[in-house]
């Protein structure tokens, strides 16, 4: 089935944190800061001379939370093998069972429905505890779930909503059928794929687009800039941490049917190299509790929009959070 991604995106989006009359989410909070306490000072005697690669996908939260591990272990005195940016889930959870990274952030969401192969769940803790349980077997561990809700949702500018009379899926469904030629949506290649995308939405809210309205794009990156430009499409797939739905003066169709679940980013660790080096574990569960859907925004915002690079951005997060002088 096609596009499925796109589902799970919306659906968790509204289901996550919080959201406001937009579905953006509003849940703790922060500009890059973090909505917990700040951690423990990392010191460079805590993990000297140790050998990690880490690993993440290739977006752009993904290449943050990488860097955000990649410097914490530095400053810890690790020897780090920079393996973020890899293309894809499937691709990145390969590097990790087979030995080829030894840790990156999932997502809870996907991992239940495209890893795994789970029924959904709307409860985050339940849904924690299912893959974490389920991954023991897999020789992964996963550490604490950051309170962030990395969903996907669709969106479409902010001038639009009234004309088009669009403010929910049910509505976009409608439209469809009534005016085709202001539907055209934009997505990602794999979303287009996943189990957990488009199909699923179409199959919830009783409707099918017609493959001449998909906008296939080579990486999410760049739907943001084409819904806002709205010459190819007038809705594209988008993640809800992202700080480009705010700085594109984009809004989120709202998922009145409740087709969601959750996805909130875990640091997904071998097991093995975790009982070699326990204490990652207190250092990342500290990291992940600052780390909010407000945070999250913040930081992507900060190299989407403002054009930093993830490591610096990074550096700056841990720096304020306390963990780095």
């Amino acid at each position: 089935m096609r596009a499925l991604a796109v589902v799970v995106a919306l659906a968790a989006l509204a289901a996550g944190c919080g959201a406001d009359d937009d579905g953006n989410g509003t849940a703790g909070g922060g500009t890059g800061g973090g909505g917990a306490a700040p951690g423990a000072a990392i010191r460079p005697e805590d993990f000297e001379g140790v050998r990690f690669t880490v690993g993440s996908k290739e977006f752009t939260e993904q290449l943050v939370l990488g860097q955000i591990t990649v410097e914490a272990l530095k400053a810890g005195g690790a020897l780090v093998r920079d393996s973020t940016g890899l293309e894809g889930s499937e691709a990145t959870r390969q590097a990790l069972t087979s030995g080829d990274i030894d840790m990156y952030w999932e997502y809870t969401g996907t991992a239940q429905l495209v890893f795994l192969e789970q029924e959904p769940t709307s409860d985050a803790a339940r849904q924690y505890e299912s893959v974490s349980r389920a991954d023991e077997a897999n020789g992964i561990t996963w550490l604490d779930p950051a309170p962030a809700n990395n969903a996907f949702a669709i969106a479409a500018r902010r001038e639009v909503r009234r004309p088009l009379e669009v403010t929910e899926l049910s509505d976009l469904g409608e439209l469809v059928e009534r005016s085709p030629d202001d539907a055209a949506l934009c997505l990602a290649e794999e979303f287009a794929t996943r189990p957990d995308g488009l199909a699923g939405i179409e199959e919830t809210y009783g409707f099918e687009y017609p493959e001449d309205l998909l906008v296939e794009m080579p990486n999410e990156g760049v739907i943001y800039d084409e819904i806002q430009r709205g010459a190819r499409c007038t809705f594209g797939e988008v993640f809800l941490t992202d700080g480009r739905i705010e700085a594109n003066n984009l809004y989120v169709l709202d998922d009145d049917k409740k087709f969601s679940t959750t996805y909130n980013p875990s640091l997904n660790v071998r097991t093995e190299v975790l009982e070699r080096h326990p204490m990652l574990k207190d250092l990342f569960n500290d990291i992940a509790a600052g780390l909010d859907t407000s945070t999250l925004r913040d930081l992507n915002a900060q190299v989407d929009v403002d054009g930093r690079r993830p490591d610096e951005v990074a550096r700056g997060f841990l720096e304020t959070n306390g963990f780095t002088g």
